[in-house]
């Protein structure tokens, strides 16, 4: 039987060894098992972050492939610790603690199970009384088994509902009289772009196209922060270096960024359910 792929994303560091603890514990498992990085240094105990970037890769690896997520900040505490399948066909080990929220939105879970530590926690080595290393003692572990065949899915633990799963409230985007309005839902920390939650769809259906002079307005809560006219097409190129611009990004939502430059720190904006954004006709 093929063995499953194991992608990782934590909001660890390779800074110290927790990450090398994890994939330890893997190859302890099973020497022939693939591990793969997926996204490490997530926004410390940002469950929200976790959940969009499962969302945002998940679909391009192949069927059977397992997540490892661990943003974890209610280690030790009554939170569950589970398993998910999705509709189309992978697996999600995670603390249900809403990391699951965009998958369970968009792609949909099909079943859920509770991970049981009586089978499926590391024993030995000095961890039994270790109640902060879920991420090396449980979840890793029992992915670990999963992926190997050691186990099957319905040996991870007990189903339960997925109407029990914790999650995160989801912000719908509007139109208003030609008004879109939506958040801006995560950023790309690297080239510091915020992606929103509005589908580019929704822009040419308001009249918008590539080309057009778009006016921006941007609030945290309900202080105005940007106000701006703001070009809209396919790519960063298509204004001069340090100009901002409305694209489309690699998930087909509207995002903004600083040609060759940061609009996260040019223009001091964050992401989250505060930062609201609104695209209108220049008129």
């Amino acid at each position: 039987m093929e063995k499953s792929m194991l992608v990782f994303q934590t909001d660890f560091t390779y800074k110290e060894g927790a990450v090398c603890a994890m994939y330890g514990v893997v190859k302890s498992v099973d020497r022939d098992l693939e591990i793969i990085d997926g996204s490490h240094e997530l926004p410390q105990y940002d469950t929200w972050s976790a959940s969009y970037r499962l969302y945002q890769s998940m679909k391009f690896w192949p069927k059977g492939t397992i997540f490892v997520s661990v943003v974890d900040p209610g280690v030790g505490t009554k939170r569950r610790a589970c398993v998910a399948k999705t509709k189309d066909g992978y697996f999600i080990v995670t603390p249900d603690n809403g990391a699951l929220t965009h998958v369970k939105k968009e792609v949909g879970i099909e079943t859920v199970r509770e991970i049981d530590e009586d089978i499926n926690r590391l024993k030995g080595k000095d961890t039994e009384g270790v109640a902060i290393f879920h991420g090396r003692d449980l979840f890793g572990y029992c992915a670990a088994r999963l992926a190997s065949g050691i186990i099957t899915y319905e040996e991870v633990g007990p189903e339960y509902s997925i109407d029990e799963i914790v999650c995160h409230k989801i912000i719908e985007p509007t139109i208003e009289n030609k008004v879109i309005k939506g958040i801006f839902e995560i950023n790309d920390p690297n080239f510091g772009n915020l992606w929103t939650n509005i589908k580019t769809s929704m822009f040419f259906e308001n009249g918008f196209n590539y080309g057009d002079d778009i006016l921006v307005k941007i609030y945290n809560d309900d202080l105005l922060i940007y106000n701006k006219i703001v070009k809209f097409d396919k790519s960063f190129g298509m204004v001069n270096k340090g100009e901002d611009i409305i694209y489309n990004n690699e998930l087909m939502k509207i995002a903004m960024a600083t040609s060759m430059g940061s609009f996260v720190n040019k223009n001091s904006l964050g992401f989250g359910h505060n930062w609201k954004v609104e695209f209108s006709h220049n008129e």
